[in-house]
């Protein structure tokens, strides 16, 4: 059955309303930004919406914990929830900034393509890379989402979430990339457990054929892990016997870029 010409509108109405939504919810928190607290009625003058219009959108953002309110008064002001986003992009943008002469000097010591890496939800994203003068190629990971499991920099980010978190992205379906990727729960738990102990992680040909890299953790100044910096090049330059080395190599470069991330060691 096609959709009839009211569905198709239906269907426009509902997508440009939701996007209205969340526009004025974001003007919400903007309002409280400029502001500091604010009350239903100066936020739906703000908005140039109904107090009801505004107080159903002020409901959904303290749900999520993006504002509260003071009881006794009745003022709204920004909540925990928007620290809490705002320090994981600070995290973000502080490890990129510390990190670029790390990354670059782990290329110019390796030979090859050195990447510092961050947790993105259920994923690993690159936010830092340098190639090294024996890095034949062109391909960029800058900005690129790779799979937890069949990374180096994946693995050690995944060993280091909390039990709960972890076995959760354990334990669901593991996508195959190549013959070479773990695809039980039970071998990447193991790997996960080793990695942790020893202080690295590695993958050969679980990504792409002919590519293997290893990884060290990137700490914060509390100690939890905030990312991971490695190494990753062609397999007839990091066959498995040359991983140790440049594992090393990676854990060394981790501790000098925790250190600047504020971590005593």
């Amino acid at each position: 059955m096609t959709n009839t010409t009211e569905d198709r509108a239906e269907e426009k109405r509902g997508a440009a309303g939701a996007v209205q939504s969340v526009d004025r919810a974001v003007s919400v928190l903007e309002i409280l930004a400029k502001l500091g607290e604010a009350g239903v009625t100066e936020i739906a003058d703000e908005l140039g919406v109904h107090k009801s219009t505004a107080f159903r959108l002020l409901g959904v953002l303290e749900n999520r914990g993006l504002v509260d309110q003071e009881r006794d008064r009745g003022k709204y002001y920004l909540g925990a929830g928007v620290l809490r986003l705002a320090g994981a992009a600070a995290i973000r943008l502080d490890i990129s900034q510390e990190g670029a002469p790390v990354c670059r000097a782990l290329a110019d010591e390796t030979g090859e393509t050195a990447n510092i890496a961050v947790l993105d939800g259920d994923a690993a994203v690159n936010i830092m890379q340098a190639r090294g003068a024996a890095a034949v190629t062109a391909y960029n990971w800058l900005g690129r989402r790779t799979a937890l499991h069949a990374t180096a920099s994946g693995k050690m980010l995944l060993a280091h979430l909390s039990g709960e978190r972890r076995e959760r992205l354990v334990t669901r379906k593991l996508p195959r990339f190549t013959e070479h990727t773990i695809t039980t729960s039970a071998e990447l738990r193991q790997q996960l457990e080793t990695a942790a102990e020893r202080g690295f992680a590695y993958s050969c040909e679980e990504l792409e054929i002919g590519l293997n890299a290893v990884a060290a953790p990137v700490r914060g100044h509390d100690g939890a892990v905030i990312g991971a910096i490695g190494v990753s090049g062609p397999v007839y330059r990091m066959a498995q016997s040359q991983l140790l080395d440049l594992a090393e190599q990676a854990m060394k470069a981790a501790e000098e870029l925790s250190r600047r991330m504020g971590f005593p060691g």
